[in-house]
């Protein structure tokens, strides 16, 4: 199983874009768990992910992850603008299984 963590400042705006994300793993052979928090609560969640996903907005925060996860060696990525903006659950699903494969 992939878990794919996506972080933004509350975990409210990027709701619509798990599901779609969802629809669009819905396809695949693989078992995908795919969820959304905040970077508040990003410690409850961050031990199960596979790779972390960051809002455009919450950017700033990539660098400090990745010394603070370091050791955990997960892949750490802001998600395109336009991925974002258009909520292109199959593109951001695309990116999160990319980095995955690594």
């Amino acid at each position: 199983m992939k878990n794919i963590l996506l972080v933004c400042a509350a975990g409210m705006s990027t709701s619509l874009l798990v599901n779609k994300m969802k629809a669009a793993a819905e396809n695949k052979e693989e078992d995908i768990q795919i969820q959304a928090t905040s970077g508040g609560e990003l410690n409850k969640y961050i031990e199960s992910a596979d790779v972390l996903l960051l809002g455009p907005q919450v950017s700033y925060l990539q660098k400090d992850y990745k010394s603070r996860y370091a050791d955990m060696n997960i892949p750490i990525e802001v998600i395109s603008n336009t991925d974002y903006g258009t909520m292109n659950g199959e593109k951001v699903l695309q990116q999160a299984l990319e980095l995955t494969s690594e």
